[in-house]
């Protein structure tokens, strides 16, 4: 039995949004958006710390009180809205070896945009890479049986499938959907990434996999909360 490694999931929550304005605090069904990702994180086995990478103090005091760390400011050249997430998650490693001695081996990165994101799935994630030499980044994907056409110089090609068929007779695509990735700390160092080496993935549903980025995502979603909730009480009663 090896080492164990130090599983750190890492929030990034910047204070700017173009499209829905101060999402990461807005009320999601009577709660900030971002309190959603953090609950997960906390709830999720094998992660050992629950991070929030933020230039917003206000961001910053919502996160402690739902329970993750913010053991530092995200610097300003960080927080515009073309910075990428891989200098973010960088200066999160970087600041925890040089003032905590604390070196992270796996980073879980979760966004506040994806709310659904359930604990097992996180769980199940993890279990693919942690201990296993032959996984270096895990990420999740959702089936994809639609069909695709691409636009080149004005004319449509078909990309997927290459001729008509029926959908039952399809091989889904597999669509990347930006809910959870996790990373070896050597690949994003080294890779500049948190997509590389030895990739697996896991499966995510439609449901699970929707990403809040308009006022219809947020209404969709919020719908989705609140059927749940009622279908549990229901239960319960």
């Amino acid at each position: 039995m090896g080492e164990k490694e130090n599983i750190v999931a890492i929030i990034p929550a910047r204070g700017g949004s173009k499209g829905i304005p101060r999402k990461n605090l807005k009320l999601l069904n009577n709660k900030p958006l971002i309190v959603y990702a953090i609950e997960s994180a906390l709830k999720t086995k094998g992660i050992n710390r629950v991070i929030v990478s933020t230039e917003d103090e206000e961001i910053a005091k919502v996160s402690k009180q739902y329970g993750a760390e913010v053991p530092f400011m995200r610097p300003l050249d960080l927080a515009g809205d073309k910075v990428l997430t891989v200098p973010v998650l960088k200066n999160a490693v970087k600041w925890l070896r040089e003032n905590e001695n604390y070196d992270i081996d796996i980073v879980v990165l979760m966004y506040p945009t994806s709310p659904l994101l359930k604990p097992e799935t996180i769980t199940s994630a993890i279990q693919k890479i942690e201990g296993n030499p032959g996984v270096d980044s895990v990420l999740s994907l959702v089936r994809d049986d639609k069909y695709h056409w691409k636009e080149t110089n004005g004319r449509l090609e078909r990309v997927h499938p290459k001729k008509i068929m029926r959908r039952q007779d399809m091989q889904p695509c597999l669509r990347e959907n930006g809910a959870l990735y996790i990373v070896r700390r050597k690949i994003l160092e080294d890779q500049d990434s948190y997509v590389g080496g030895k990739i697996d993935f896991v499966l995510m549903g439609e449901t699970e996999t929707w990403d809040i980025d308009t006022l219809e995502d947020w209404e969709m979603v919020e719908t989705i909360i609140l059927r749940k909730e009622k279908a549990r009480n229901t239960v319960q009663n």
